[in-house]
Formats: structure tokens, C-alpha cells, sequence
């Protein structure tokens, strides 16, 4: 069940929180975290619904802030409050600030949070420049944007890399995360002295970020090269001996292949907004392999170098 307060203010909604924990004979012990998602009102439901499925490993108050500012609208805020029923364990708080509120959430989150836990703020779609000059930013430890819902994503790194900061991180970088697991475990095998390397991949936001962590980590040139997909398709590692490849052609399994010999086959799907969230959540502290590949993004290499694998299509979510 939900409690909706109408015309309310911030004491109003804490009060009713506390009257609601109260009703239920719960506390706010068990929870590690406030999280809070600012959207527009199209995009709150998923992400809200995402974030409620990461509640069940983190238990969790989350806020959805839904800015309205619209026209000529006196300041209102309008809540719904859900608590530990069937919207998931924690506490659920949708806020609708309208008018000039829509401003000033600050002002409305602040005495919001609960106390001596982290916060953690996430941009499902659209995100301040600054996040962390953000006021909302500034309450936070961790802050999560997803440079893959931008309309220009080229624009959107370049953008992010200018304006990085300690705790800030991006989607499309923990999308690379069963990519990078299955490097390391198929270089864990010996292998002849690394050349270079090639990662194909449609044009989105986890290539030219998956591009600058090989450089990293490999110490060789990595070329980037634009494909069909679906997202990255293929990693191709080019030794003294021959290639190391990596390819997932159906974006679900990859196969592994040697000189080209398959060796194994890999479980790599591509995964869903809560999986991404959730990923994120386990991780309070700053990403220091995300902000370091950030420090070494290269803004005039952030598009393919080539085009070889067949028309390029739309990029989509998942990498």
C-alpha cells in the first residue's frame, strides 16, 4: 500500500515515514543507504522499479526525485510513500516537486536521508554538467550517470572526462565489467608477448572506454573498430604467435578461440538496469580503475577508427 501526501512538505513526508516504520513495528537498522534516482516522470517507473530490485541485496530508503517545473505553477510537492511491503524491502519515497520547488529538491531530500549511511545519487537519463557541483551531487559519496542515454554519446564522455570527479561514475563503463572478467581469465592462461589488440563494437560509449583500459592495462595500441553488434561483438588480442579472440555474436555466449581454435565457450550476456545498479550499489567506495581510464581517455579518439564489419545500426543499452 501507499501513503500519498498531497501540497506536503519534507517535515510532513519524514513524519509519515516514521509513523508508517512505527505501524509496522520496523527500524530503519537494516538499511545501509539512501539512494536517489532523478528523473523526469516517463523514465521513473523503470528506474524506480530497478532500483527496488537492488533493494533486495541493499536494503535501502530510495528517494525518486521527479522534477515538474512546468508553467506557472505555485511551489507543491506531492509524495507517495511505500514501506518494506510488496514494492520491496527498505523504504520507497516517490517525491513531485512542481513549480519552483523543482529547483530547490535539496531542500526537500535533505531531511530525507537517513542518517550516518551513505547516499548515493543516480541520473537515469539526463545529468547536471557537474554532477558533483550538483546540490543534489553534493550530498553524495557515489554519483551514477549513464552516458549511454545521451543523444550525442561522444559529446557526453568528453563532457564527463572534463568534468570527473572522485565517486562519480558512468553505466556504461560497469556494462564492460563481464568483458574485462573474461579478458583477465583468458589471459590467465600463458600467452606469447601481446602487439596489439582490436575491440569491435557498434558506436556507444563502452568501446572507446574499453579501448583506453586495454591501452592501460596491455601497454600496446588497441584499435577500434565499428561493427553491426549487437554492442561490442568482438575483442581480438594480437600476440607474436597469433590472435587471442573473444567474440559474442549473439550478445548472450562468447566463444574463446586461439590461433583460430575455439577453446571454450563463455557465459557474457548483456545485462538489464537493475544488474547494472545492483553492481554499483555493492560499491560505496570510489571506482579508482573507472577514474583512472577516465584520467586516460583520449577525446579525439572517442569515435572508430574504421568501419570493416557491415553497417553500423543503432546503438542500444547493454554492451
Amino acid at each position: 500500500m501507499t501513503l500519498r501526501l498531497e501540497n506536503t512538505n519534507a517535515s510532513a513526508v519524514a513524519a509519515a515515514i516514521q509513523s508508517e516504520r512505527h505501524r509496522k513495528g520496523s527500524t530503519a537498522s537494516g538499511m545501509v543507504m539512501t539512494l536517489v534516482i532523478v528523473t523526469d516522470e516517463e523514465n521513473q517507473a523503470d528506474a524506480t522499479q530497478a532500483a527496488q530490485y537492488s533493494a533486495g541485496e541493499h536494503p535501502c530508503r530510495i528517494l525518486t526525485v521527479i522534477p515538474r517545473p512546468g508553467r506557472n505553477i505555485g511551489p507543491r510537492l506531492d509524495a507517495g510513500i511505500s514501506m518494506g511491503d510488496s514494492d520491496g524491502p527498505g523504504e520507497l519515497v516517490r517525491l513531485r516537486l512542481r513549480g519552483e520547488l523543482s529547483r530547490h529538491a535539496e531542500s526537500v531530500v535533505l531531511p530525507l536521508l537517513l542518517s550516518d549511511t551513505p547516499v548515493v545519487v543516480w541520473w537515469p537519463t539526463t545529468h547536471p554538467t557537474n554532477v558533483a557541483d550538483d546540490p543534489l551531487g553534493r550530498l553524495a559519496s557515489r554519483r551514477i550517470i549513464d552516458t549511454t542515454e545521451a543523444e550525442d554519446f561522444v559529446a557526453a564522455l568528453a563532457s564527463k572526462k572534463a568534468n570527473m570527479n572522485r565517486g562519480d561514475t558512468d553505466l556504461s563503463w560497469t556494462r564492460l565489467t563481464p568483458w574485462r572478467a573474461a579478458l583477465a581469465a583468458t589471459l590467465d592462461q600463458p600467452y606469447d608477448p601481446i602487439t596489439s589488440a582490436t575491440v569491435h563494437s557498434q558506436p556507444i560509449p563502452a568501446a572507446p572506454l574499453m579501448r583506453t583500459w586495454l591501452e592501460w592495462r596491455l601497454g600496446v595500441p588497441v584499435k577500434y573498430v565499428s561493427s553491426a553488434g549487437p554492442a561490442i561483438n568482438q575483442i581480438v588480442v594480437h600476440t607474436q604467435a597469433g590472435d587471442i579472440t573473444i567474440s559474442r555474436p549473439d550478445g548472450h555466449m562468447a566463444t574463446v578461440e586461439r590461433n583460430g581454435v575455439s577453446v571454450k565457450e563463455l557465459f557474457l550476456p548483456r545485462r538489464e538496469i537493475k544488474d547494472l545498479i545492483g553492481e554499483e550499489l555493492r560499491r560505496l567506495n570510489p571506482d579508482e580503475t573507472y577514474e583512472e581510464t577516465m584520467r586516460r581517455l583520449d577525446t579525439n579518439r572517442l569515435e572508430p577508427d574504421s568501419e570493416v564489419d557491415g553497417e553500423t545500426q543503432p546503438a542500444t543499452m547493454e554492451s
